[in-house]
Order: structure tokens, then C-alpha cells, then sequence
């Protein structure tokens, strides 16, 4: 019964949280329109390497899906639920951050997105500390890093217009002179 239920978690937190990374991967902006869009956006000077973002998402995820494993483990009740309804609502604006900046283009509305994340994110720890300080605990790096992109959002969105649209009016206006 321990083992099935153990899988059963698995397979529940874990494709939630896997499914929400593979969206997150088909905007990535490495491809297509997006790749020049996002090269031509103007980025702070603490904006990181490309290459930093996968491992740091692979372990946030694990991470996210393990306390959310713990949580659903614990004992049934009004904590727990509303503990597991935050989990969810914080993934849910995680997997619209993605679609938003990069598939939209739409920097502003993707940072009212994570803003919304983060303190989803943050009431999903508070939540889960009344239930299992452990899983609390494994949201830290997670607030820590969705912190940081909320701040790297906003600069974007300061450096380029409100919707990052002040790349298409750049680019109208020399084309018409």
C-alpha cells in the first residue's frame, strides 16, 4: 500500500510538475521569432547566462514537486487542503509566466503573472509550515529565485517599454525614415 501510494504521488506531482515544465519549454527562447525578439530585448547587466536557467529550473521543480509530495503525504485535513490548493495555484502561474513573456511577448503582463507567483508561492510556504516544516523549507530556493526573476521582469519591462513593445516602435520608426 506504502509503495503504491508512493507512486501514486510520484506520478501526480511529478507529471504536474514535468508538464509544466515542457510547456515552459515550448516558449523557450531559443527558437524561432522568439530567439530574435528576446535578443533584442534590452536586459540588465544582472540578467544571467542563457545557460543558467535549465539546472536551475530542474532542481526547482524537483524541488516543487517533492514538497507538494510531502504535503499531499500528510494527514487528510482543512490545512493540508488549502495547503495543496496554494501548491496548485502557484504552479498554475508558473506554467503561464512562459506562455506570457516569451509566447505573447508581453514582459508587463508576464511580471503581474509572477508577481502573482510569488506570493502564491510564499502563502504555499506559510501553508505548508502548519503541515510539514520540511517541505516548507524545500520552497526556499525557489522563493529566492522567483524573487530574483520578478526584479530581472520588472528591469526588462522598465528597459523596454510596457509591454517590450517599444522594440516595434524602434524598429517602425526606422523603417519609415
Amino acid at each position: 500500500m506504502k509503495n503504491r501510494k508512493l507512486l501514486l504521488g510520484t506520478a501526480i506531482f511529478g507529471g504536474a510538475v514535468a508538464g509544466v515544465a515542457i510547456l515552459g519549454g515550448l516558449f523557450n527562447p531559443g527558437r524561432g521569432a522568439t530567439r530574435e525578439w528576446y535578443s533584442e530585448l534590452e536586459k540588465p547587466s544582472f540578467n544571467p547566462p542563457d545557460a543558467v536557467f535549465a539546472p536551475v529550473w530542474t532542481t526547482l521543480y524537483i524541488l516543487i514537486a517533492a514538497s507538494g509530495y510531502r504535503i499531499w503525504s500528510s494527514d487528510v485535513g482543512a490545512e493540508r487542503n488549502r495547503a495543496l490548493t496554494l501548491w496548485s495555484t502557484q504552479l498554475t502561474l508558473n506554467a503561464l509566466w512562459s506562455p506570457l513573456f516569451f509566447g505573447a511577448k508581453k514582459p508587463a503582463v508576464a511580471l503581474a503573472d509572477i508577481a502573482l507567483m510569488l506570493a502564491a508561492i510564499v502563502s504555499y510556504t506559510g501553508a505548508a509550515r502548519k503541515v510539514d516544516k520540511p517541505a516548507a523549507w524545500l520552497m526556499s530556493p525557489y522563493i529566492a529565485w522567483v524573487a530574483f526573476a520578478t526584479v530581472l521582469n520588472a528591469e526588462i519591462v522598465r528597459l523596454n517599454g510596457v509591454s517590450g513593445s517599444a522594440l516595434q516602435t524602434a524598429r517602425a520608426d526606422t523603417s519609415s525614415h
